[in-house]
């Protein structure tokens, strides 16, 4: 699976791009400025001697042409950056990660986007691509750190079906984490602004916590859960 991360040179982008490459995925590592996706394709790939990792830096317009895309750059640029690909993301599966949080004080609160959600406002913004929210709860560290493993599971809200089904195959390419659908895009409201919640918690706790629901069924295959 080609996966295109636009604007993906920020912590998170270059988390997932890592932790999606080891696991056999080919990321095309998207930026305004393609020598500064080079550089940090370069960087990731230096800092991984171990793995063998597909990732090209490219122009975001061209990482928007990818199987899959995901909008990684900072929540408040993601609407416009997705009207400004909407050529490129039309008839795709596009995944939003971005989470509308500021700090107030020593708090991190969640901001109400235009449609409730980032991933919403997206979706209007562009209706022609089959966006899905997801990948929002995952701590950019420890996502990144590819000699440790992962476990989570992640939060999929999406209209489209396919869309969403596309996406928690994508998730679950990675050993460790399951996909849960969630949801439509309404429900990506609670999911967008769980996050503050969670930065909250990880600052108190200098901790880098991951979600797990239980009661759910096990994965096929999946005796740990």
């Amino acid at each position: 699976m080609q996966v295109g991360i636009v604007g993906g040179t920020g912590p998170a982008g270059r988390a997932l791009a890592a932790r999606l490459a080891a696991t056999g995925s080919t990321v095309v590592l998207g930026s305004r400025v393609a020598a500064r996706a080079a550089e940090a394709a370069g960087e990731i790939t230096a800092r991984w001697p171990g793995h063998t990792l597909e990732i090209a830096g490219a122009p975001n317009a061209e990482a928007a042409t990818a199987d899959i895309v995901v909008l990684a750059t900072v929540w408040d640029a993601t609407v416009a950056t997705a009207v400004e690909l909407a050529p490129q993301l039309t008839g795709r599966v596009v995944v939003s990660m971005a989470n509308a949080i500021t700090r107030v004080g020593s708090e991190f609160q969640a901001l109400v986007p235009m449609r409730g959600s980032i991933a919403a406002t997206v979706q209007a913004a562009v209706p022609g691509a089959r966006v899905a929210a997801a990948f929002q709860h995952l701590p950019a560290g420890r996502l990144g750190e590819l000699d440790s493993p992962i476990e989570a599971d992640v939060l999929v809200c999406a209209d489209d079906d396919e869309a969403g089904l596309a996406t928690v195959r994508l998730v679950e390419t990675v050993p460790g984490l399951r996909g849960v659908r969630a949801g439509s895009l309404a429900a990506a409201a609670a999911v967008e602004s769980l996050a503050a919640v969670l930065v909250n918690v990880n600052v108190r706790y200098r901790a880098h916590t991951t979600l797990h629901l239980a009661g759910l069924p096990p994965r096929e295959g999946d005796a740990s859960r």
